[in-house]
């Protein structure tokens, strides 16, 4: 059965590349999953769309007869049972994605949300001694391993990865060569390319539309 990923009908171009159905669209990829975009309007929120994801975002997928809302919890559905959550250590992979989540990203967004959106260079700065500790530990714990479980990539590398992205592309990685390199590896996979040239086909389709409009 095909899966339906919902995002966006379209984004200006800031976003565009990080909205996060890339990492629905990156771990569908991974595992070779087949699946169809469908969309929801930016702005104009639907009853229908709330009834699907109570803060009107995306993603939001549909499996079957589930709907299932938050990156983070789609991740796990869909790697559950895959080479991308080995059993012998899923709860390791689901503790590193939760940590993801939990006490990296919102470190990540806390910078991200005064340098970008409020255009706030000062409260970006105040934000930035607490995102760079962050990534420091993330890469004390990463240490000399390949990735977080070792020699295998997990969903939970996917996710840390995709949260960095950001901070690598604005040189907070570049004195954590580790780090650094940890996440080049795992944006230079080619699902995560399919991934992103995917979703960026996806916005440039959406300029089409509204220019023909």
């Amino acid at each position: 059965m095909t899966l339906i990923l919902n995002t966006y009908d379209w984004v200006p171009d800031f976003p565009r590349g990080f909205v996060r159905d890339i990492r629905v669209r990156w771990l569908l990829e991974e595992l070779g999953r087949p699946y169809r975009i469908e969309t929801v309007p930016l702005r104009e929120k639907s009853a229908d769309h709330v009834a699907q994801q109570p803060f009107a975002q995306v993603p939001f997928i549909r499996d079957g007869g589930l709907t299932l809302f938050e990156s983070g919890a789609i991740l796990l559905h869909l790697a559950e049972g895959t080479a991308l959550m080995p059993p012998a250590q899923r709860p390791q992979v689901q503790q590193w994605l939760i940590a993801a989540l939990n006490s990296v990203e919102p470190f990540v967004m806390a910078w991200i949300v005064p340098k970008f959106f409020d255009k706030d260079e000062a409260g970006a700065a105040k934000r930035e001694p607490l995102m760079r500790q962050r990534l420091e530990q993330v890469q004390a714990a990463l240490g000399d391993k390949t990735w977080l479980m070792g020699d295998s990539f997990t969903v939970a590398d996917l996710l840390m990865a995709d949260i960095l992205r950001i901070p690598a592309q604005n040189g907070f990685l570049d004195d954590l060569h580790a780090l650094a390199a940890y996440a080049e590896r795992a944006t230079d996979r080619p699902a995560f390319r399919k991934a992103l040239a995917d979703q960026m086909a996806h916005w440039r389709a959406a300029d089409a539309r509204r220019g023909a409009a």
